[in-house]
C-alpha cells in the first residue's frame, strides 16, 4: 500500500489560528463556490489509509456560528457514503452558496511570519491558495434555507498518517492538528413552552371553622322557673279552664328557654276541641301573649304552651359544640334549635329530603336560614358540599358570596335563578345516568363504588353515542371512560319564592317539582322560603313535594293552614319560634337558635382565606342565548309602516320555525304585540308560504325548514 503524501523537509509548520469575527467583505475578496471545495477531495478516494484534518466550520443557525470543528475523512471504499455526504449533489439545493476567502499565495505573509505546510499544497496543488475564514456569508433566498445549509472552510490542513484499523469497518481517524482555543457553541434558543388553560388547584388543606368564631352563651345562675312558680302556674291553668265548664288536671309540666308545656288529661267524656277551641281564652286568664293547644299525639294528654315571663336565648354555638351534632351519624345534619324540654333538635336534610320554610318579617326566618348553612359549612368541605344560592332581595345571603363552597356567584337575578334550577335538574338528570351505569341507588352507592374502584386501580367505562353511520343510519357507540370523582352533595338556598313566582310561576315550579320528586337519590336538595304562604305561592303541587316544613309566626290561620295543614303558626311567639313538621306529619314545637351579622362575617371570613371559590359558569349560562334574547327584548306593537316591520317579521319567523308552533296567539304572547298585528305577521308568513292556511283545528303546517328561511 503506497504511503500518504509525506511533508516537506522543513517539517510541517503550525497552521495560524483564524479569526471567526472578521471585518465585513470588501470588494477584492473572491468568492469561490463550493462546489470547488469537495471536487478537490477527488485525490482523497485514492489514498489507501485513513486520514483527519482539521476544517473550520462556520454554520449559521438560528442566528448563532458554530466554529473550529474538525472532520474525518477515511478512504476506504467503504467510507464512500460518507464522502457522499458533503457532495454538492447531496448537499446543495438550487441557489449555490459560496466560501468567501481572501487570495493568498503559497507562503503566507511577511506580517504573519509563518508558512503554509508544504504537505498541503503536495496535495492539492498550487492553484490552491492557503485560505484563511474572513467572512461566511449565505446567499439564499429565504431563511430556512439559510439555517439549514452549512458552509465548510478548509484552513491550511495538516495531514498525518494513522494505521488502519484490523476491522475496515472500525476503522480510526486520528487527529494530531496543534493546540487550538476550544470551540465555543452558542445554546439555541429554548422554545417558548406551550400556554395550557388554567385548572382549578387545591388551597392545601382545608380547615373546619372555629367554635370560637359564634359568641358563647352566658353563664346562667340557675333555672328561671322554680317548683313553686311552676306548681302555681299550673293550678291557675286547672281553675281557668274549670271556669269553661272543661274538667282536666295538669299532670306534667316541661319548662323550656321560651314556653312551658303544661300537659293537661281531660275527664272523660271531654272532647279536645272544646279544649282547643278555648286557647285565645286561656291566653287572655293567664295574661299571656298567646297560648298554643294542641294534642300530644301517643298520649292521653293535651298540651297547654304558655310564654315564660323571662325568654331565655338559644346560641347556635351550644347546638354546634353538643354531642348530638358533633357525634351525629347523619349525612347533612343542620341545626333547628331546641325543645320546649331543652332538648338540641339536629335535623337530616338528607332524609327529609327537601325543606319548606315560610314566616313573616321579623319572625326569624333569615336568621334560621343562616343557622343552617352555617350548620353545613361547620361540618363539610368545598369538595364534599356545594351550595347554590338564590336571594332576589340582595340582602339576606350576599354576605356569603366568595365562599369556597359556591358553585355561582349569590343569584340575585330572578331570571338568572329559572336557569341555575333548570341547571340543577340537569345535573340531576347526568347523576342518574351515571350511577345507572354504575349499577347504584343514590349518590352515597356511587361513591362508595367510586372509592372502591380508584383503590382498586379499576377503570370504568360507559358506552355512549357518538352519532349515526352515513351509509346504515345506525347509531354508532363508543366507551367513554367515566370521571371517577366522588359527587358532592348540592344544597340549592331560595331565600324569597315569592318573587321568583312572580317572574315565572310556572317555569320555577316545574323545577322545583322535578327537584323535589327525583334529586333526593342523586344528593341534590332544596330549602325553599317565602315570607307570603299564600296559595299562590305555596302551590298544592309544591307541598306535595315538600313533606318537611318549616312554619314561623303567621299573621293569619289561613297561612297557617296553608304550610302546617292545620292552625297554630299564628299564635307563636316570633323571634325564632316555630313549629317544625317531619315528613311523618307530627309537629314539633322547636325555639330557633341566634346568630348575628358579625358572627357570619367572622366565619365567611375564614372561608375566603381558604381559597377561592371554583365557579361553573353553566350554572346560570342559558342554553339557547338567541331565545333568551328574543325573549327578554320587549318589542311593542307597531305600525304596518313601522321602522321595526321587518326585524319583527324576521323574529316571528325564526320563532315559528324554531318551536314548530304557527298560531297568531303564540306570536302574540313571545313578542308582546297586539292580536292585530300578531295576526298580520301570520297572514304575511302564509302568503310568503312560510306556513300553510289553517284547518278546521286551527292549526297550521310549516312548509320550510329553518335553513331554507336563512338562505
Amino acid at each position: 500500500m503506497p504511503g500518504p503524501a509525506k511533508p516537506s523537509a522543513e517539517g510541517p509548520k503550525p497552521v495560524r489560528e483564524q479569526n471567526s469575527h472578521v471585518e465585513p467583505q470588501s470588494p477584492s475578496v473572491a468568492q469561490v463556490p463550493l462546489t470547488e471545495v469537495p471536487s478537490q477531495m477527488e485525490e482523497l478516494r485514492s489514498a489507501p489509509v485513513a486520514m483527519t484534518y482539521p476544517v473550520s466550520f462556520s454554520w449559521s443557525l438560528g442566528g448563532y456560528q458554530i466554529e473550529s470543528m474538525s472532520v474525518s475523512v477515511q478512504t476506504e471504499a467503504d467510507r464512500q457514503p460518507e464522502l457522499a455526504a458533503i457532495e454538492p449533489e447531496s448537499t446543495m439545493p438550487d441557489v449555490q452558496p459560496a466560501c468567501v476567502v481572501e487570495p493568498e499565495t503559497a507562503s503566507a505573509s511577511e506580517d504573519d511570519g509563518e508558512d503554509v505546510d508544504p504537505g498541503f499544497l503536495a496535495l492539492y496543488g498550487e492553484e490552491w491558495p492557503a485560505a484563511r475564514a474572513s467572512k461566511v456569508r449565505q446567499e439564499a433566498d429565504t431563511r430556512e434555507e439559510a439555517v439549514n445549509l452549512p458552509v465548510f472552510i478548509p484552513v491550511v490542513p495538516q495531514i498525518f498518517p494513522v494505521a488502519a484499523a484490523d476491522n475496515d469497518d472500525e476503522a480510526v481517524a486520528v487527529a494530531a492538528a496543534p493546540e487550538k482555543p476550544e470551540s465555543v457553541v452558542m445554546p439555541l434558543p429554548a422554545p417558548a413552552p406551550e400556554r395550557r388553560a388554567e385548572m382549578p388547584v387545591s388551597h392545601g388543606p382545608y380547615e373546619l371553622p372555629d367554635i370560637n368564631f359564634l359568641a358563647e352563651p352566658p353563664e346562667r345562675d340557675g333555672p328561671a322557673l322554680t317548683e313553686d312558680i311552676l306548681e302555681e302556674t299550673a293550678g291557675r291553668v286547672e281553675k281557668v279552664i274549670r271556669d269553661f265548664g272543661v274538667k282536666g288536671e295538669v299532670i306534667h309540666v316541661h319548662p323550656g328557654p321560651v314556653v312551658t308545656l303544661y300537659e293537661l288529661e281531660p275527664a272523660p267524656g271531654i272532647k279536645s276541641s272544646r279544649v282547643v277551641a278555648l286557647s285565645d281564652d286561656i291566653a287572655r286568664s293567664m295574661s299571656a301573649v298567646s297560648a298554643r293547644v294542641a294534642v300530644i299525639p301517643g298520649r292521653n294528654a293535651i298540651g297547654i304552651e304558655l310564654p315564660n315571663k323571662e325568654r331565655e336565648t338559644v346560641y347556635l354555638r351550644e347546638l354546634l359544640s353538643s354531642p348530638d351534632f358533633e357525634t351525629s351519624k347523619q349525612k347533612l345534619p343542620i341545626c333547628l334549635g331546641k325543645t320546649i324540654g331543652g332538648e338540641a333538635v339536629i335535623a337530616d336534610l338528607a332524609r327529609m329530603p327537601h325543606l319548606l320554610v315560610a314566616g313573616t318579617t321579623g319572625s326569624g326566618k333569615s336568621v334560621a336560614i343562616n343557622t343552617m348553612i352555617l350548620s353545613l359549612l361547620y361540618r363539610f368541605k368545598p369538595e364534599e358540599c356545594r351550595l347554590i344560592m338564590v336571594d332576589p332581595k340582595m340582602l339576606e345571603l350576599s354576605v356569603y358570596d366568595g365562599i369556597p363552597h359556591l358553585l355561582t356567584p349569590v343569584v340575585t337575578d330572578p331570571k338568572k335563578a329559572i336557569i341555575a334550577l333548570r341547571w340543577a335538574v340537569r345535573e340531576m338528570e347526568d347523576r342518574y345516568k351515571k350511577m345507572s351505569k354504575l349499577g347504584v341507588r343514590n349518590i352515597d352507592g356511587f361513591n362508595a363504588r367510586v372509592s372502591e374502584a380508584k383503590a382498586r386501580g379499576e377503570v370504568i367505562t360507559r358506552t355512549v353515542q357518538t352519532g349515526f353511520d352515513k351509509e346504515t343510519g345506525e347509531a354508532i357507540y363508543e366507551d367513554e371512560v367515566m370521571d371517577l370523582e366522588p359527587l358532592p352533595y348540592i344544597v340549592v338556598i331560595v331565600d324569597e319564592m315569592a318573587d321568583l313566582m312572580m317572574v315565572a310561576g310556572k317555569d320555577i315550579e316545574g323545577a322545583i317539582q322535578r327537584l323535589a320528586q327525583m334529586a333526593r337519590a342523586a344528593g341534590i336538595h332544596v330549602i325553599l322560603a317565602t315570607q307570603r304562604p299564600s296559595v299562590d305561592v305555596i302551590t298544592g303541587t309544591i307541598k306535595a313535594n315538600f313533606p318537611t316544613r318549616i312554619s314561623f309566626q303567621v299573621t293569619s290561620k289561613i297561612d297557617s293552614r296553608t304550610i302546617l295543614g292545620e292552625m297554630g303558626a299564628e299564635q307563636l311567639l316570633g323571634q325564632g319560634d316555630m313549629l317544625y313538621m317531619a315528613g311523618g306529619g307530627r309537629i314539633t314545637r322547636v325555639h330557633g337558635p341566634f346568630c348575628s351579622d358579625e358572627e357570619v362575617e367572622k366565619v365567611v371570613a375564614h372561608l375566603k382565606r381558604q381559597g377561592k371559590p371554583v365557579y361553573l359558569e353553566a350554572v346560570t349560562a342559558d342554553e339557547d342565548e338567541e331565545e333568551a334574547e328574543i325573549e327578554e327584548t320587549p318589542v311593542f306593537d307597531e305600525g304596518d309602516m313601522g321602522l321595526g316591520s321587518a326585524d319583527l317579521y324576521d323574529q316571528a319567523v325564526a320563532i315559528v320555525l324554531r318551536h314548530k308552533k304557527a298560531s297568531t296567539s303564540y306570536i302574540q304572547r313571545r313578542l308582546q304585540i297586539g292580536y292585530n298585528r300578531a295576526a298580520s305577521i301570520m297572514e304575511r308568513m302564509e302568503k310568503e308560504g312560510v306556513v300553510g292556511p289553517a284547518n278546521h283545528a286551527g292549526k297550521r303546517d310549516i312548509l320550510i325548514g329553518q335553513d331554507g328561511f336563512e338562505d
